[in-house]
């Protein structure tokens, strides 16, 4: 039987500051991180360290949609 997917984890996309490139996803517990999250990391694009912060990741997943009627 498949587990319920009932966690507070949500799908984020982190998007470069100097490059635009969302280049790494990751998931983050909401209830205890509220903010943006900001991590510095590999840039493939420029090829160095730059800060990446948190953008919304749509899927499908994360929310839940209206059904049309």
């Amino acid at each position: 039987m498949a587990k319920k997917n009932n966690t507070k984890r949500k799908l984020v996309g982190l998007v470069s500051e100097e490059s635009g490139v969302r280049a790494y996803y990751t998931k983050k517990n909401t209830m205890n991180t509220p903010d943006k999250l900001s991590l510095k990391k590999y840039d493939p694009v420029l090829r160095k360290h730059v800060l990446f912060v948190e953008t919304k990741k749509n899927l499908g997943r994360n929310e839940v949609k209206e059904k049309k009627r």
